[in-house]
């Protein structure tokens, strides 16, 4: 790693600011679109789904950055996996072990298990998260095995807890900007510095799909992947269609929610049942969750700049196929860690692959979700590589990625989503 970027014993604080660039007012606006959307009633949402969708509310509302997010959902759906699954015993025990009988309420423990791990990882949004568990539970008669249901799911929440709880995302950071003595350079930290050291749920370590690094700047590719992120991800772009900008709107979104909407579009599919469900969830949590390590593993490693550092320092490139533009803006706010590879592409390419697999030769779904960051506007693909296909387009016109950069993180994506198919498909078949 990059000596510009060490890490530190300060613990991670899970509930961190909003991004600088929503603004209070902004970010108020935010959460009440995301409430609209996500309470939304489901044709055949089932306990697990009806979870999740509560669950992307309150994640949000406690302003959860994306990996601290998307680590919370791997571990609340890992336990609601062993609840559901230690009362039907449809599954593989997933390496954890809960005596249950059948007897006992699934709605009740599924709750039980999502309340307990949320309520360590968010403390400070326990009164939200109480006032929904209760509402589950006064729904659930004791006669239908509520109280055995809330044990199991306790149990299976103090499992994966204790088996997660030191997976390395408290390490914290100690980032050292690089400067020279008395100098200024801009104090913002970077993101998730310490997600790299992190123990990953599917991969045996964080780079084992470390790609091959990005385009020399000397060459024809870096030319073109600079030359279409500057044309089409400038802030006022002429080249970039309306239909391309609400793309790009749509996906400035990286909270988990705008990816479990489509997940949903599955798992509430006619026939199926609350296990296969819960399954479906732990799946692809765990590789959206091990998407961002590797990410930001690859990130780190290669320290690559974003177009906005680029196009600003063409002169400097030594291609005299890039021009420097010393005003260019993109149409998004940057994030704050390098640019290769795309994170966004990694987890997308991650959850189509997982879809793809769980759909197999039966109906294609349409899959729908939609963005916090268009006003809670909706958007459908008719198949899993057609929206991941846009998500790589997005961060281009979004000014934030260069092409390269998607391809690379589309193909670690579909290699994660590969191990979570073998891990929670394939072996349970």
């Amino acid at each position: 790693m990059s000596q510009k970027f060490l890490m530190s014993q300060e613990p991670l604080m899970l509930q961190e600011r909003p991004k600088p660039h929503h603004g209070r007012a902004c970010l108020h606006t935010i959460v009440a679109v995301l409430a609209t959307v996500l309470m939304m009633p489901s044709v055949n949402a089932d306990a697990v789904t009806e979870w999740n969708r509560k669950a992307g509310q309150l994640v949000l509302e406690a302003r959860l950055t994306p990996p601290a997010a998307n680590r919370m959902f791997a571990m609340a759906h890992t336990a609601i996996y062993v609840a559901s699954n230690a009362i039907s015993r449809r599954y593989p025990t997933a390496g954890v072990v809960i005596p249950a009988t059948n007897s006992a309420s699934q709605d009740a423990a599924i709750a039980a298990a999502g309340h307990a791990v949320m309520l360590r990882l968010m403390p400070a949004q326990q009164a939200a998260i109480d006032a929904t568990y209760q509402t589950t539970l006064a729904s659930i008669s004791a006669e239908a095995g509520r109280d055995d249901g809330v044990a199991i799911g306790d149990e299976a929440a103090d499992a994966v807890l204790a088996q997660r709880l030191d997976d390395g995302a408290n390490l914290g950071e100690l980032y050292r900007p690089y400067t020279v003595a008395g100098t200024y350079v801009p104090t913002s930290l970077p993101a998730a510095l310490q997600w790299p050291l992190r123990k990953p749920w599917l991969m045996a370590h964080a780079a084992l799909f470390r790609p091959g690094p990005p385009p020399s700047l000397t060459s024809e590719t870096w030319a073109a992947d600079f030359n279409e992120v500057k044309l089409y991800g400038s802030k006022n772009s002429t080249r970039r269609s309306a239909e391309q900008t609400d793309i790009a709107r749509f996906w400035e979104a990286t909270l988990p929610s705008v990816y479990h909407g489509l997940v949903q579009s599955v798992a509430n599919q006619p026939g199926r049942d609350v296990t296969q469900n819960a399954r479906l969830f732990a799946a692809v949590s765990q590789a959206m969750d091990d998407a961002l390590i590797a990410a930001f593993d690859a990130k780190y490693f290669y320290n690559f700049w974003r177009p906005i550092t680029a196009i600003r320092n063409a002169d400097l490139d030594g291609n005299n196929s890039t021009d420097r533009d010393a005003s260019w803006i993109p149409f998004i706010e940057t994030p704050m860690h390098p640019e290769y590879p795309c994170a966004h592409c990694v987890v997308a390419a991650a959850v189509a692959t997982v879809l793809k697999a769980e759909i197999g030769s039966g109906p294609m779904p349409v899959l729908t979700t939609s963005s916090y960051t268009a006003n809670g506007a909706s958007r459908s693909w008719p198949e899993p590589d057609a929206f991941m296909l846009e998500v790589q387009n997005a961060r281009v016109y979004d000014g934030v990625h260069f092409r390269s950069s998607t391809k690379a993180g589309t193909a670690m994506g579909k290699q994660i989503g590969e191990l979570a198919v073998a891990k929670w498909l394939r072996a349970a078949r």
